[in-house]
């Protein structure tokens, strides 16, 4: 048969069982990259153990603020794992050579449920009581959980301070808002049951297609996501956003001294890109008032200030925090930097800070020097929508 129709007949793939998706336990992890986060790790820390995660994986490179210090040390008080970013080794961006690793890695293959998440994002659960027992209980049959972000803006404040963040900053993007196009990335609880071959920094990469008919994926509100999503998807649309059982709080400014610090540090995956006016423009969304995390404040707060009692966790977080103080006062002090900081806190950006659900693509290629002074006017209609031509050089 092979001669008379010149082809080579090849076995169909052997069946992959997926081991762990009839596991009657809910175990969940992080994992992480981090780089002169020292300031906000315990917070970070304390909410997640408040709301049920169980282990923390958390990789880091270059920190020169104490962040690898303090992780070494929360390894030793049995809190987290800390392990060094081997992206040198594998010529990797720094997110992708971390991941790869959580792929080999004991501890990661025996979790129920795994999250690729950053230590800017709070997992923000509003059925129940708020923690993880009370999402996996309202979606049973999930294996996949999809937490679409919601863009948590500066609220106008410019000075760090050492307070939560999850308390600090509580104006943000309106639930409906298409553009830009991080507005709807998302990130996903994925459980281990073998359906992909590796980690991914929104969701889960290589399905095994044997296994498709296996997938349990559901949105922010517990509805299916898609077939046609199942391969490449990184965010939610029109069809598949959804916040009504959990949100991903994404705080990527948080204050803008602070913000200067995030954009001398450089970004953990677009290593070669800045985070500069443009990035500050389009993620700073302070249009609509949301404090639902912090119903979860004090459940946060207890077990901070069990972190906090320990002295030596106590010692070393004030020295990061110092530490991101003196750099903050070091960057202000450049012109570079003193002219970026005048104008992210300038009256101009706060304005548009409040009406981006105005703007189409294009415009944030562009940045916010494109936008014409009148249109800062007319923005303020509800109504109003404004574009521009595409950029040169934009992809």
């Amino acid at each position: 048969m092979a001669e008379a129709f010149d082809y080579t007949p090849q076995r169909p793939p052997p069946e992959v069982l997926s081991p762990a998706a009839t596991s009657a336990t809910n175990r969940t992890g992080i994992v992480t990259t981090m780089k002169n986060e020292g300031p906000f790790i315990l917070e970070w820390l304390a909410y997640h153990r408040a709301v049920g995660i169980d282990e923390f994986l958390v990789f880091t490179n270059d920190c020169v603020d104490g962040t690898d210090t303090m992780l070494d040390l929360l390894e030793r008080k049995g809190l987290l794992r800390h392990r060094d970013n081997p992206y040198r080794d594998t010529g990797l961006k720094p997110q992708h050579a971390a991941l790869q690793a959580a792929d080999d890695d004991a501890g990661i293959q025996a979790l129920d449920w795994v999250i690729c998440m950053d230590v800017d994002e709070f997992i923000n659960i509003h059925t129940g009581d708020g923690t993880l027992a009370a999402l996996y209980a309202a979606v049973p049959e999930a294996n996949m959980i999809s937490l679409t972000w919601r863009l948590f803006g500066n609220a106008d404040i410019a000075e760090f301070r050492d307070e939560p963040i999850t308390e600090r900053f509580t104006l943000c993007a309106p639930r409906l808002i298409r553009k830009p196009h991080q507005a709807w990335g998302f990130k996903t609880l994925t459980r281990n049951a073998g359906i992909f071959k590796k980690l991914g920094v929104h969701r889960p990469k290589g399905l095994k297609p044997q296994l498709v008919d296996r997938i349990a994926w559901v949105n922010g509100s517990g509805r299916p996501m898609p077939r046609d999503e199942y391969r490449t998807a990184w965010r939610s649309t029109l069809d598949t956003y959804g916040y009504d059982l959990v949100t991903l709080n994404h705080y990527a400014l948080r204050s803008a001294e602070s913000f200067l610090v995030k954009r001398d540090r450089g970004r953990v995956n677009h290593v070669d890109r800045d985070q500069g006016l443009n990035y500050w423009f389009r993620m700073n969304h302070n249009a609509e008032e949301d404090r639902s995390i912090q119903r979860m404040l004090p459940a946060m707060r207890a077990e901070l200030d069990r972190l906090m009692a320990d002295p030596e966790i106590a010692a070393m977080h004030r020295a990061c925090v110092a530490a991101h103080r003196a750099k903050i006062d070091e960057l202000k002090a450049t012109e570079k930097y003193s002219a970026f900081y005048a104008e992210i806190t300038g009256e101009r950006l706060r304005r548009l800070s409040r009406v981006l659900r105005a703007f189409g693509s294009n415009v944030f290629l562009s940045g916010p020097d494109a936008i014409p002074d009148e249109i800062v006017e007319r923005a303020q209609d509800p109504e109003f929508f404004f574009t521009l031509p595409q950029p040169a050089g934009a992809e």
